[in-house]
C-alpha cells in the first residue's frame, strides 16, 4: 500500500501512455496518487485527472516559475476547483531562486496570495522550495500560522525539517534519496519522526537511481519508499503503510 504524494501525470511526456503508467503504478502497490497543478492549464488537467480515475487526487495552484503570470481572476478559479471534493491542497507554490524565472518579489507575494487561500478553504499547502530556505520559512512563519502541508522534495538540513515539522507541516522524499551525493537527505529520511514524511515521485522528474536519466513515474515511489525503510532499518510494508496514513490525515482522503 503505496500513496504517491506529488506527481504530474499531467505532463504531456505522458500522453502516449498515461493509462498504462497508472495502471503499473496499480501494479507495483500504489494505490492512490495527487497530481499537483502548477499552473491554470495544469491545475485544470489535474482536476480532469482526478475525475478520470478514482485513486488519483489534485492539488490546484500557480508554481513561483509562473508566478510573473498569475492574475486575480485565476485565484478565483483556483477556488472554485479547490471545492471539489477531490481537490485536496493548494499547491504547488512556494518560491524557486534556483531559476528565478519570475522575480522574487513577485513570487513572495503570489506564495502569500496561495496561503490566503489555503486558509480560506480549509485547505493545505504544497510547498515548492528551491534554494530559497531562508525566505520561504520566514513566510510561513509569518503567514501560514494554524496551516499544515507539506514541503514537497525536501532540500533543507536536517535542524530545518525538525524545524517544519514543529511549525506542523510534513516533509515529502523523493528520488534524489536513492543517490549516492545524497548524504544530507539520507540523515533526514532515516531521523525525522516516520508520522511525519510522505513519500513522492514528482513524475516525470526526479528519478530514483537506478532508472536516473529516465522518465519518472509513480510506480518508483515503490524505491523511494524501499530507500527510506532500508535507512531507517524497517520493513517496507512499514514505512508504506505509515506514509500512505500520512498522506489521507494530512489530505483528509
Amino acid at each position: 500500500m503505496l500513496f504517491d504524494s506529488h506527481a504530474h501525470l499531467d505532463d504531456n511526456r505522458f500522453d502516449a501512455d498515461r493509462a498504462e503508467t497508472i495502471d503499473r503504478a496499480a501494479a507495483s502497490g500504489v494505490t492512490g496518487i495527487i497530481n499537483i497543478g502548477a499552473d491554470m492549464a495544469s491545475s485544470a488537467r489535474s482536476v480532469e485527472l482526478a475525475s478520470q480515475y478514482p485513486g488519483i487526487y489534485a492539488a490546484v495552484g500557480i508554481h513561483p516559475h509562473d508566478a510573473k503570470a498569475a492574475a486575480e481572476a485565476d485565484y478565483e478559479q483556483l477556488a472554485k476547483w479547490a471545492a471539489q471534493p477531490k481537490v485536496v491542497a493548494i499547491g504547488e507554490t512556494g518560491l524557486d531562486y534556483y531559476y528565478d524565472w519570475s522575480p522574487r518579489d513577485v513570487q513572495q507575494a503570489v506564495f502569500i496570495r496561495h496561503i490566503d487561500l489555503a486558509r480560506q478553504l480549509g485547505k493545505p499547502l504544497i510547498i515548492h522550495d528551491r534554494d530559497a530556505h531562508g525566505d520561504v520559512m520566514d513566510i510561513v512563519k509569518k503567514e501560514a500560522h494554524g496551516l499544515t502541508g507539506v514541503f514537497h522534495c525536501f532540500s533543507g538540513s536536517l535542524e530545518m525539517a525538525r524545524e517544519v515539522i514543529k511549525l506542523g507541516f510534513y516533509i515529502s522524499i523523493a528520488g534524489p534519496v536513492t543517490f549516492d551525493k545524497s548524504l544530507k537527505l539520507k540523515e533526514i529520511a532515516a531521523t525525522v519522526p516516520l508520522e511525519k514524511i510522505l513519500v513522492e515521485t514528482d513524475s516525470p522528474y526526479l528519478t530514483p537511481h537506478p532508472w536516473r536519466g529516465r522518465r519518472n513515474e509513480p510506480a518508483h515511489v515503490r524505491i523511494v519508499a524501499e530507500e527510506v525503510a532500508r535507512l531507517r532499518q524497517l520493513p517496507l510494508e512499514t514505512v508504506a503503510e505509515a506514509t500512505t496514513a500520512n498522506v489521507r490525515q494530512l489530505f483528509r482522503i
